[in-house]
C-alpha cells in the first residue's frame, strides 16, 4: 500500500521554490484497546464531571483556565485562542544551512519524509545540493494550526523534515549532578575497550522489536483461538558486582563465550 500524503508544502530559500508532499515517518502501532462495562461488556465512554455535584458537564459549557502560581484562575476564551493561531501557509521556509552537528539529537522530535510535488527536477537537485555540501536546512513552517521548526535533510535519495523540540522543552545537562565516583585504573581502563571493541556491530533495525507488543497480540490470538494462557516466566535480575575490574573480567568472559 502507498504511502499517503498528509500535507502538501513549498521549500523557499533565496529565489528558489520547490514543491513537495510530506508524509509520516513514523507510524503508532501500539496495541489499542476499547474500554468495557465489567458486568455486561457494553462500551463506557469518559464524561467530565463536575467534582461537587457529580452531574455531567457537556462540553460547550466548559472554559479554558489557567492557573497560575499564586493559585488564580486566569480564563482563556476560544476566540481569544484562535487569534493567536499563526497565519494558514505553505511556505517551508529555510531560515539557514548549518552542519548536520550542528543540531544534537535532543532537539529532533517527529520525522517526516518529503517527496516531490512535481517539479522534480528541483527536488533532486534541491536533494544532491545538499548531500554533496553536508549540510542540512534549518526550516520553519506552519501546519495545522501550529508552527513548526525543523531540520531539513537528505536521507536515501529523499529528503526528510525532522520537526524539533524548543528550547523550553529540553532540559540542559547543568541541571544534573556532576558524576563522581573515582576515574578507571590503567588496567580497568584497558578492559572496558575490549569490551567495547568486542560489542561493535552494526545496528540492525529487525533484530530489535517491542517484545511487549508482540506478546500481548499473541496473547489476543490465542484468547481468540481458545489456546491455553501460559504465564512465561520472569527473568531474573542480575546483581551488580561491587568490584568494577571483577564485572569487567565477567563480561569479557560472557561476550567471549557467547
Amino acid at each position: 500500500m502507498a504511502a499517503r500524503a498528509i500535507w502538501k508544502g513549498v521549500i523557499h530559500f533565496g529565489g528558489i521554490a520547490v514543491p513537495v508532499k510530506l508524509f509520516s515517518a513514523v507510524a503508532d502501532r501500539n496495541v489499542h484497546f476499547r474500554l468495557l462495562h465489567k458486568k455486561d461488556h457494553s462500551p463506557v465512554r469518559q464524561a467530565m464531571v463536575n467534582p461537587e455535584t457529580q452531574e455531567i458537564v457537556p462540553y460547550n459549557e466548559t472554559r479554558r483556565a489557567y492557573i497560575s502560581s499564586g493559585g488564580r484562575e486566569v480564563i482563556l476564551t476560544q476566540e481569544e485562542l484562535e487569534e493567536l493561531k499563526p497565519e494558514k501557509s505553505r511556505e517551508i521556509a529555510i531560515l539557514a544551512f548549518l552542519p548536520p552537528e550542528a543540531i544534537d539529537h535532543r532537539w529532533y522530535d517527529r520525522p517526516y519524509y518529503l517527496g516531490p510535488d512535481g517539479a522534480e527536477d528541483k527536488y533532486a537537485a534541491l536533494t544532491q545540493a545538499l548531500q554533496a555540501q553536508d549540510r542540512e536546512g534549518l526550516a520553519r513552517w506552519v501546519m495545522r494550526n501550529k508552527e513548526y521548526l525543523g531540520a531539513l535533510r537528505p536521507f536515501e535519495g529523499y529528503l526528510m523534515l525532522i520537526s524539533l523540540r524548543h528550547e523550553e522543552q529540553v532540559v540542559s545537562a547543568e541541571e544534573l549532578e556532576p558524576p563522581g565516583g573515582k576515574p578507571l585504573d590503567k588496567r580497568e581502563l584497558e578492559m572496558a575497550r575490549q569490551l567495547i571493541g568486542m560489542l561493535e556491530a552494526r545496528f540492525e533495525p529487525g533484530d530489535y522489536r517491542d517484545d511487549y507488543r508482540h506478546q500481548v497480540l499473541e496473547l489476543i490470538d490465542k484468547k481468540q483461538k481458545g489456546g491455553r494462557i501460559r504465564r512465561a516466566p520472569r527473568r531474573k535480575t542480575e546483581e551488580t558486582p561491587e568490584d568494577l575490574g571483577k564485572a569487567l573480567e565477567a563480561s569479557l568472559k560472557s561476550v567471549s563465550h557467547g
